[in-house]
């Protein structure tokens, strides 16, 4: 691997284990073994390196929110759908539990986050049309649009909520446990609007999330 990408690497394993505030370039490199000028020579600061992991971010999740186009959404599309988001949120943790002070500092980021929050409701939206279209939901336009929002509210904001729930002495490792109850919160958001046999799956989506 190049030296580029192992500092790519490197800096989201430290990122995502300790917070971004908590990490800087010198425990990059310490924990690479190499000098910082080494690391300098690739990347002119932090901030730079998270830009770069906020691009891989970026397209791993535009490639997650894309809605079936031609055939009608489905409950696995929605399981899917939510599966993927939050496996990605995870992936790139650090940036949702940092969140409002890494995009105070780069309006460019921001920018790009507010895009990929209205692609989260705009995706969830599509698929509950296709629900409703299909005849396995039952939602007016208008519940469609606020189950879209409060999807892409909880998808956001789950593992700070949990984070601020937990015990300080709880280890970090139970937020992997975390997200997967995110997406059995986020599912039975939906389950009011599904009729029978829709809701029966949906049940047994949800209880993989619960075991």
């Amino acid at each position: 691997m190049k030296t580029r990408d192992r500092i790519l690497q490197t800096s989201l394993q430290l990122f995502n284990d300790y917070g971004e505030p908590r990490i800087t370039t010198n425990h990059i490199a310490d924990e690479m073994d190499i000098s910082p000028g080494n690391l300098y020579y690739h990347f002119r600061n932090k901030d730079e390196i998270i830009s770069l992991l906020f691009q891989q971010f970026e397209r791993q999740m535009n490639a997650a929110l894309q809605a079936p186009e031609r055939r009608v959404p489905n409950m696995e599309d929605m399981w899917l759908y939510l599966h993927l988001v939050f496996e990605n949120i995870w992936e790139y943790r650090f940036f949702y539990r940092d969140l409002d002070n890494i995009l105070s500092r780069n309006k460019k980021l921001r920018t790009h986050f507010r895009r990929i929050l209205e692609r989260k409701v705009n995706t969830a939206a599509a698929i509950c049309k296709g629900l409703v279209e299909a005849g396995v939901m039952h939602a007016t336009p208008e519940e469609i649009a606020a189950l879209a929002q409060n999807i892409a509210v909880i998808a956001t904001y789950w593992l700070n909520f949990q984070s601020t729930r937990a015990s300080a002495a709880r280890s970090n490792d139970s937020d992997s446990n975390n997200l997967a109850l995110g997406v059995y919160q986020v599912l039975s958001l939906v389950a009011p609007f599904l009729i029978d046999e829709a809701r029966e799956l949906l049940r047994q989506l949800s209880r993989e999330y619960l075991t």
